[in-house]
């Protein structure tokens, strides 16, 4: 799955133009390394996200293609979350 797909459906982002916009701007990275919005997510990924002052770290879990509200935190673990001082 595309990563702003997965990223739109496991709603850390509400849209998935916004996460394409997040990711071409250098603000998403995966395994460490700036992404692209084609990029193939793959279980076990470590996604970082850099939202304003807001980063949030997660490790892919699950990968479905249809998913409910309630259901979409069970795709991914969140490892960190933290407000930075920048």
């Amino acid at each position: 799955m595309r990563l702003d797909k997965y990223l739109k459906l496991t709603r850390l982002i509400k849209r998935r133009g916004v996460a394409k916009v997040l990711i071409n701007e250098g603000k998403i990275y995966v395994n460490d390394k700036p992404a692209k919005p084609a990029y193939e997510v793959k279980i076990n990924d470590m996604i970082k996200l850099e939202l304003g002052k807001r980063v949030i770290l997660i490790k892919v879990k699950n990968i479905k293609e249809v998913v409910t509200k309630e259901n979409s935190d069970t795709l991914y673990t969140i490892i960190k979350d933290s407000l930075t001082t920048k």
